[in-house]
């Protein structure tokens, strides 16, 4: 390892945290945050579920989460086979209409990552060009419970196979045991090996568990330390623990990154992911971002939807809007 992302992630810290990222400076920094009115963000997240969009924007709504979505397949009983049929899918979600966009990304095991690639072809790159991306769950998902050795192994092998970003999962164990400093060091490392020989690196996407950290506090301390050790994207869930997603959480989540940027300059992305299922529920969320952060967090490297069934609602409601067959009902408040 060339050691440059974790002097980067440590200086960074350093200037925060006015002291070295271990447990208890961790500790004193993140048990300093003020604590979450849990009544207040339901309230706010409740009264942002019912903004309304006007009927002009149906269509460019619809389009726009589209093109955020992580389109997931991640079962013991994956094959090569499963993963072309979901790229196909990806690059041409609906074959009856060639003006529906791309999704964002396919999001495969680590052993999926070559035939997600290959599948791919030329349509692979970049999604804010309207390509599409390679993401690969690592370090022991969802779990996590494996050595940093494994976990190191596990994400540079995605990447070395093509995988363009890495969705890794916090160790929630050590997290809610007070080892902030053990999770900061992991998330360090797993930055690191995200690096190709080119320099370049795969996009880092640091997965809470959300439904796992019990408290809105463990939440927004879970992450800052993510984003403080280097963290390019925080995400909310597996999808494989329930609670997943939810819209107070991804409110708290999205505040964390604005006041981060407004302290640093710097921006980070939000996925959530898990339960996500709906039209209706999407947009809520497109709403909550362009109310939190600005509207240009609605774009691939800065927001994503983790979904296995929600592009299909989302396709469906297209085609009702194209046919004037949807029903308001299908939809946020709308006037």
């Amino acid at each position: 390892m060339s050691g440059t992302s974790i002097v980067s992630a440590r200086e960074r810290a350093l200037a925060v945290l006015g002291g070295e990222p271990d447990d208890a400076t961790l500790r004193r920094y993140l048990h300093g945050i003020p604590g979450i009115d849990a009544v207040g963000l339901e309230q706010r997240a409740a009264g942002l579920g019912t903004r309304s969009i006007k009927t002009t924007s149906k269509r460019w709504a619809l389009d726009r989460i589209i093109s955020l979505i992580d389109l997931t397949t991640l079962e013991g009983a994956d094959t090569p086979g499963k993963v072309r049929s979901l790229v196909a899918k990806a690059m041409t979600p609906d074959p009856a209409d060639p003006t529906s966009p791309r999704v964002a990304a396919v999001c495969v095991y680590g052993d999926m990552v070559p035939f997600a690639v290959d599948a791919l072809g030329a349509a692979h790159g970049d999604p804010d060009d309207g390509l599409v991306s390679v993401a690969a769950v690592a370090t022991a998902f969802p779990s996590g419970r494996a050595s940093l050795a494994i976990k190191l192994a596990d994400t540079a092998d995605a990447v070395a196979a093509g995988a363009d970003e890495i969705d890794m999962v916090i160790d929630r164990g050590a997290f809610l045991a007070g080892r902030y400093g053990e999770v900061f060091d992991q998330i360090v490392q797993v930055k690191e090996a995200c690096r190709r020989p080119d320099g370049s690196a795969a996009s880092l996407k640091v997965i809470l568990e959300t439904g796992e950290l019990n408290t809105y506090d463990n939440v927004r301390r879970a992450s800052w330390l993510s984003i403080l050790a280097g963290g390019d994207f925080i995400k909310t869930s597996t999808g494989k623990v329930s609670p997943a997603a939810t819209l107070p959480v991804t409110l708290l989540m999205l505040e964390v990154v604005r006041d981060w940027h407004l302290a640093t300059g710097q921006r980070i992305g939000v996925k959530p992911a898990g339960g996500i299922r709906s039209s209706k529920d999407a947009i809520k969320y497109l709403v909550t971002v362009a109310e939190t952060v600005g509207e240009e967090w609605l774009r691939p490297h800065l927001f994503r939807f983790g979904a296995s069934s929600l592009l299909n609602d989302v396709l469906l409601q297209r085609q009702k809007l194209a046919t004037g067959h949807y029903s308001g009902a299908d939809y946020v408040t709308i006037d």
